[in-house]
């Protein structure tokens, strides 16, 4: 009887302690998902470091940047963003994975804002879970989800998918057309690079320049102890623009400074030269001089009143930080979850969030365009500007534009 007596009284606290978190914030069940009443715990995933070098650190600032203007704002209904910060996954998919699951199980967050990862391997736990994320979808891993919401869509569509034709198109507005204009595409032997190039050329081809060449004889590992033959085979074809489609910039420092030696007189072009820490090395900014670099958001030298905001936000969090690419995805990443957390509603779950950023969602932003899911689950939003690197500093040479795409070529 005694037993059976402290048995209902524990049952009796335990409950009397489930209602009292309920009055205080949240339930048992809220509190696991990351909401409460008064906060939205958020945490993200990132290469911090890497055997490299390659690292995204940066995005972690941009996110604390745009989630700390919400919270002075009054947070999203009511409810401030608490972001815990971002685990490094060093590159690695296992380590990627893990830091998901801990995340989720461990720490309790909502979602995962940024995730930043070329390798990132917690997509497959994260859709399985129906645990929102949102970054740069550079990998096959964010296309087709349900939970993953890249903030320019995805960059590794499907045969017959939409693939973008935004760089090509930008590229011939800025040479005065692309009519009898020829185009070299380099990648390396990476399965990445050379997605990178089926994609990119295509691009080019749709805005009515002649593909030349597309190259991805590359090693991904390091750059090639000599430039030489991969520099003869480019200029054998004499193409007015070579595009650049290899991660690192010891690998298009060479690249560039080997064709420029070879008298190259035509555009060199990549995804990745808009980094203000390749302007520091004397040697480097030599060869990127004239460079057009493309970015997949308005350039912060822009005018425009949200890089200027962006710029204000980051100050305000970290004063004198250089802002790079990568600070701006993780920037543009938390922008577009408070989009939908905040027409998510107060009664605010994974299952009413996902349902909304599902449903018929759509956000315009100059910073970096436009956003359409369910749609861009499957392809790029299609937007991109052009940087030109002239006299050490950067230019914008094309502000953002959005394009419509076209149907991936087997």
């Amino acid at each position: 009887m005694r037993k059976r007596m402290m048995a209902v009284l524990a049952a009796a606290a335990l409950a009397a302690a489930a209602c009292a978190a309920e009055q205080s914030g949240g339930t048992a069940s809220g509190a696991a998902s990351g909401v409460t009443d008064t906060s939205i715990k958020i945490g993200g995933v990132l290469t911090k470091t890497s055997a490299s070098g390659y690292s995204t650190k940066d995005a972690e600032i941009g996110a604390k940047a745009r989630f700390e203007r919400a919270n002075a704002a009054g947070g999203v209904h009511g409810r401030k963003i608490e972001f815990v910060g971002a685990e490094d996954d060093t590159q690695d998919a296992a380590k990627g994975d893990a830091a998901a699951k801990k995340l989720v199980q461990k720490d309790g967050v909502f979602a995962l804002v940024p995730v930043h990862a070329p390798n990132f391997g917690g997509a497959a736990f994260l859709e399985q879970q129906g645990v929102p994320w949102f970054g740069w979808a550079t990998g096959p891993q964010w296309c087709g989800t349900t939970t993953g919401f890249g903030y320019n869509g995805c960059l590794a569509p499907k045969a017959g998918a939409g693939s973008q034709t935004w760089w090509g198109r930008q590229m011939a507005d800025l040479l005065g057309g692309a009519q009898g204009k020829k185009v070299w595409v380099q990648t390396s032997d990476s399965s990445g690079s050379k997605y990178g190039g089926k994609t990119i050329s295509q691009s080019f081809e749709a805005a009515g320049f002649s593909l030349v060449g597309v190259d991805s004889s590359l090693p991904a590992a390091a750059p090639p102890p000599d430039w030489l033959p991969h520099v003869n085979k480019i200029m054998a074809t004499r193409p007015d623009v070579v595009v650049s489609v290899i991660a690192g910039t010891k690998f298009n420092a060479g690249l560039y400074a080997g064709l420029k030696k070879a008298g190259y007189q035509g555009v060199l072009t990549d995804a990745t030269s808009y980094d203000a820490n390749i302007l520091k090395d004397p040697a480097q900014a030599q060869a990127f001089e004239g460079v057009i670099a493309a970015p997949m958001f308005e350039p912060f030298e822009s005018t425009a009143p949200e890089i200027e905001q962006l710029r204000k936000d980051v100050e305000a969090v970290a004063p004198g930080t250089q802002l790079t690419q990568h600070l701006a995805i993780g920037y543009w990443a938390a922008d577009i979850f408070l989009k939908v957390a905040d027409q998510a509603g107060k009664d605010l779950t994974r299952e009413k969030f996902l349902s909304v950023a599902n449903g018929t969602f759509s956000y315009e932003n100059a910073g970096f365009g436009r956003i359409a899911y369910p749609k861009d689950h499957d392809e790029p939003n299609g937007c991109g500007a052009l940087v030109k690197i002239s006299g050490g500093a950067f230019q914008v040479a094309k502000n953002m534009k959005c394009f419509d795409n076209v149907p991936l070529k087997p």
